[in-house]
């Protein structure tokens, strides 16, 4: 019988791992990004402030886009990696983890959220707590110390999401099966993880939308088209 203290011991540890990386060397360039979505999408704006003059049905298509090139992306690597069975759950859910931050990453900008300042960095790593189904109540005081914050905020999220898979990771310990099972467990923890920040960044989009239209914050873009969508 599988040790199921030790496998959740090692999803955790590779979670983290993952998570770090994804925080460290292989974040997503806003600029990048910004040429992405001009490029692939065709739109008009030449900063993410520009997002806000687009209808918010355009951003929701484009961020159920992203979710699934996400969920397609870690099918096949769950897919590939999942044939050596639990010898390689380590470097899979590694790169599992990179996959979904960097999904969220993708769809913080999409909704106008970059993170270049510290202020903004510690905003992601909330979100990626709330798509995380994570409570880090008591981390938030910390939240302008991001070298402190940041740690913590992985280690919650690994040790939430080691907890809810551990007992259907532990089918991975027959090979070949375990392929078809990483593939689809891969698949639904992104699209899980990236409807949840879906609904974070949506709401944070609509309050600053609704702040641009009382006058709160200027307006930014193209003003007529402000609201359409919602």
């Amino acid at each position: 019988m599988l040790n199921k203290s030790w496998l959740r011991l090692r999803v955790e540890n590779a979670l983290k791992k993952g998570f770090t990386q994804a925080y460290e060397s292989v974040k997503v360039d806003p600029h990048h990004y910004l040429l992405h979505l001009q490029v692939a999408h065709s739109l008009p704006i030449t900063t993410f402030r520009g997002i806000y003059s687009l209808s918010l049905s355009q951003i929701d298509d484009i961020a159920a886009e992203t979710v699934r090139a996400g969920m397609k992306m870690a099918m096949a690597e769950g897919a590939g990696m999942g044939i050596g069975g639990m010898f390689t759950v380590v470097p899979d859910l590694s790169f599992l983890a990179v996959i979904t931050l960097r999904t969220i990453q993708k769809l913080s900008l999409l909704y106008g959220f970059e993170y270049n300042t510290d202020e903004e960095i510690a905003d992601l790593w909330v979100a990626a707590a709330s798509a995380a189904g994570v409570d880090i109540s008591r981390e938030l005081m910390e939240k302008q110390f991001v070298g402190r914050f940041v740690p913590r905020v992985i280690q919650a999220m690994a040790a939430q999401a080691s907890k809810e898979a551990v007992e259907k990771w532990a089918g991975r310990v027959v090979p070949v099966l375990s392929s078809v099972i990483g593939a689809g467990l891969n698949y639904f923890f992104v699209r899980a993880w990236g409807e949840r920040a879906i609904k974070h960044f949506r709401e944070k989009h609509i309050a600053v939308r609704n702040k641009m239209a009382g006058g709160e914050i200027p307006f930014v873009g193209v003003p007529h088209e402000l609201g359409s969508g919602i």
